[in-house]
């Protein structure tokens, strides 16, 4: 099993390097970053080389220990279950906030940094209600769009997740430095660059494949024809997530994007309910509960659902003065029970248990 340290080092290496030792890891489990390197390249002496990996890694670890920076190693607990999934799986995170609301069912809200009024309030209020109903929502802090996703989530008493494309310590835009702040309190920020790292272009493309990896769906606000968002939601394709995409009119080519996601086969969104819907039919849904809790199968049944009679259905209300849960959290769990199969949400808000335990 690699150390944490070892999974930073390795983290240091050129993207076709780094898919190639992934995929040692995931075959061969080595332990060490030489022995890694060494079913990289048989042939050659590999140790000046993980000398060097080692050293940039202790140099950024002490520098994010001196910050309050969090590193979360792939292979680790901490490492979310849905990422660690894709083929290009970042070899180390950077955070700042709590780990733990990785483990939550997420999704993705992406679009233009340039919205309008309408992308704007559309993008809102889907986070939002989204963000009540137990969901981390995850975005990418840009103008526009991501911000406004953010924003929403917290206003709702919900949490965020927001990639940034440079060091958690650089925040960009700079603008954006109270909002991170607010994020990293009410949820978590994330990069796989190593603290210091300033927001270079090329970092933008490549933070996105992490947005959509952590995420069961990618729904796309507001894209024209050549968008950045439409990368994340090809980012989501070759992962095997659901995309889905809000429509525009058709009189302006700001929605052109969000139109060709649509005519390709992307589920149409026009409530926080149409995603759900897509997530309760999703397969990857078993993966996140898993890893919220990898002794579900065998634990005993919710108190939720113990509270609730074979047949009977009942609002959030009844639920909260029959369990005791605070409104927030019972959201949340009622989110992943409806996930896993447990219950069944009815019209009007209600639940039924659907006759499985979990």
């Amino acid at each position: 099993m690699l150390t944490a340290e070892d999974a930073v080092a390795l983290s240091f290496l050129p993207r076709r390097w780094r898919l190639r030792a992934l995929d040692a890891l995931n075959r061969a489990a080595p332990d060490s970053v030489d022995s890694v390197l060494g079913l990289l390249e048989p042939d050659r002496p590999v140790a000046p080389l993980a000398q060097i990996l080692r050293r940039r890694a202790a140099a950024a670890l002490d520098t994010a220990r001196r910050a309050g920076i969090r590193t979360i190693a792939w292979g680790e607990r901490a490492y979310p279950a849905l990422l660690a999934n894709i083929a290009d799986a970042p070899m180390a995170l950077w955070a700042r906030g709590d780990p733990s609301v990785l483990d939550r069912p997420a999704v993705a809200i992406v679009g233009s940094r340039a919205a309008t009024p309408y992308g704007l309030e559309a993008a809102s209020r889907l986070a939002g209600d989204l963000a009540v109903a137990g969901a981390l929502i995850v975005s990418g802090m840009a103008r526009g769009v991501d911000s406004a996703s953010h924003r929403a989530a917290l206003a709702a008493g919900g949490q965020t997740a927001a990639v940034l494309g440079s060091g958690v310590d650089v925040i960009y835009p700079p603008e954006h430095d109270l909002l991170a702040r607010q994020i990293a309190e009410n949820g978590i920020v994330l990069s796989e660059l190593p603290p210091g790292s300033p927001p270079l272009a090329f970092h933008f493309p490549a933070r996105n494949r992490i947005i959509s990896g952590l995420s069961l769906a990618t729904i796309v606000v507001e894209a024209a024809e050549r968008s950045g968002s439409l990368i994340t939601a090809g980012f989501a394709l070759e992962q095997g997530r659901t995309v889905m995409a809000v429509p525009g009119s058709i009189l302006s080519g700001r929605y052109r994007g969000c139109h060709a996601l649509i005519r390709d086969g992307a589920a149409v969104v026009e409530s926080a309910e149409d995603v759900l819907a897509e997530l309760r039919t999703s397969p990857l849904r078993r993966l996140v509960h898993a890893a919220a809790d990898p002794s579900a199968e065998a634990a005993p049944a919710s108190p939720i659902l113990a509270a609730m009679a074979p047949g009977e259905s009942y609002d959030t209300d009844a639920l909260a003065g029959l369990t005791g849960q605070h409104p927030a959290r019972l959201l949340a769990t009622l989110l992943e029970l409806e996930l896993r199969g447990a219950i069944r949400r009815l019209d009007g808000g209600r639940f039924v248990r659907s006759g499985r335990t979990c």
